[in-house]
């Protein structure tokens, strides 16, 4: 059976390996998790954290954490480009810059997303939060934007997993209201929107925002809970 991601709404990071899923053009299903409701069973089965992106692989085994995720595809993909040969330089660029991503923007801006978890009358630490988002974020949207300055891409002359992942967590600057990408961050803003007209990430919106939705890829449909649990106890 193909492999079955798990992908989180409303926003989640999920976004980038849906993309990637997209260009990989292999078949694939998805399962939609609203992180703002109560899991289930088949969930906590594949990752017992709560956290999305998961995925169920063909063989029935399970594989948590975007990067892993997202170097899974990249392997599967070399003949697309998507990654590169584990032990050449290529691989070292891109492995840093998934995890310069993964690590490094994601924490930075998740201060933004954990203001909302406070207090309503909490304003002093939504405030504080805010502030260490913008400033966080800030710094890391400039060193790519200097990436960006030498190279059309994140992580060499051609699209990666890395540029994939990127437009799923880029968009949570404006999302959050810390930045005015397209004037503070020009050169972001323009490799973000270069990606909105890909039809793979058009797509993942689609499927975020439960519109219909047109693959370019090798998407089957969603699968079922009592789907994801057969091929789990496969």
């Amino acid at each position: 059976m193909e492999p079955v991601l798990l992908y989180g709404v409303p926003h989640g990071c999920s976004f980038g390996s849906i993309v990637a899923l997209e260009w990989l053009g292999q078949p694939y299903r998805l399962h939609r998790i609203d992180m703002t409701a109560k899991h289930s069973r088949t969930f906590a089965r594949v990752n017992p954290l709560g956290q999305t992106p998961a995925m169920v692989t063909g063989d029935g085994g399970t594989l948590t954490e975007s990067l892993a995720i997202l170097h899974n595809i990249a392997a599967r993909g070399l003949d697309k480009r998507l990654g590169f040969a584990q032990g050449s330089k290529a691989f070292d660029r891109l492995n840093r810059m998934l995890s310069y991503l993964h690590t490094t923007l994601h924490s930075d801006l998740g201060y933004g997303w954990n203001a909302f978890k406070l207090a309503a009358d909490d304003d002093a630490g939504r405030n504080m939060l805010r502030k260490m988002a913008r400033e966080k974020a800030a710094m890391d949207f400039a060193f790519l934007q200097r990436v960006l300055e030498n190279s059309e891409w994140l992580a060499g002359d051609h699209r990666t997993v890395a540029d994939a992942y990127f437009i799923g967590i880029a968009r949570w600057g404006s999302d959050l209201d810390l930045f005015d990408m397209a004037s503070e961050f020009p050169g972001i803003h323009k490799h973000m929107a270069k990606l909105e007209a890909d039809p793979a990430v058009i797509f993942a919106h689609a499927i975020e925002d439960e519109r219909e939705a047109v693959s370019s890829g090798g998407f089957r449909g969603h699968a079922t809970v009592e789907e994801l649990g057969l091929l789990i106890a496969a």
